[in-house]
């Protein structure tokens, strides 16, 4: 499994549908788990932006990672997010069948970041709005990834600035260098 992490704007998610498509991998994004569950309360939390508890999180990312037994590899959009749903994910690895082969970091630059998002053009995207979740996305990730460190997962720290086609490339050789591919 590859876990991939990245600010609002960073790529994660283009990068992990290209590299999924490309290879034959399971994208799992926890966003898109949710809101394509049946589940009213889920659905509810989300239509009123409610935060879904991590216990409910964990149920379907895991129910989502025990259905993708028949793939090479599974690459996680948007989780873990908290450091208690990362050591979910490394000690419910025997119910999963899971092991995370790489953290893959993309760093984007606040001025790049700021650029893209303001191309995206939504209303939530305001300067403070983008520093705030830039602030809280630092404080969530940090944990986790030392966290990793601590259970010897290979984290690649990827620069994000380039074309979408360059960061795959870049993508591509942290891969070919922890031989995952």
């Amino acid at each position: 499994m590859i876990v991939f992490f990245g600010p609002a704007g960073s790529g994660k998610s283009v990068q992990g549908q290209i590299l999924a498509a490309r290879q034959g991998w399971r994208w799992l994004s926890s966003g898109q788990l949710l809101r394509d569950s049946h589940d009213l309360e889920i659905l509810e939390g989300l239509r009123t932006g409610k935060l879904t508890s991590t216990d409910t999180v964990n149920k379907v990312v895991g129910d989502a990672l025990k259905r993708a037994t028949n793939v090479d590899r599974v690459i996680l959009d948007g989780y873990p997010r908290l450091l208690e749903q990362a050591e979910w994910l490394v000690n419910s690895q025997p119910d999963h069948g899971h092991a995370i082969s790489l953290a893959v970091v993309i760093e984007v630059p606040r001025a790049e970041l700021m650029k893209r998002l303001e191309v995206r053009g939504r209303n939530d995207d305001t300067p403070d709005a983008i520093d705030e979740r830039l602030k809280i996305y630092r404080q969530e990730v940090y944990p986790i990834l030392n966290f990793l460190t601590e259970k010897n997962v290979p984290i690649a720290h990827i620069d994000g600035n380039g074309t979408v086609g360059q960061v795959h490339d870049k993508i591509i050789e942290e891969l070919h260098a922890h031989k995952i591919i």
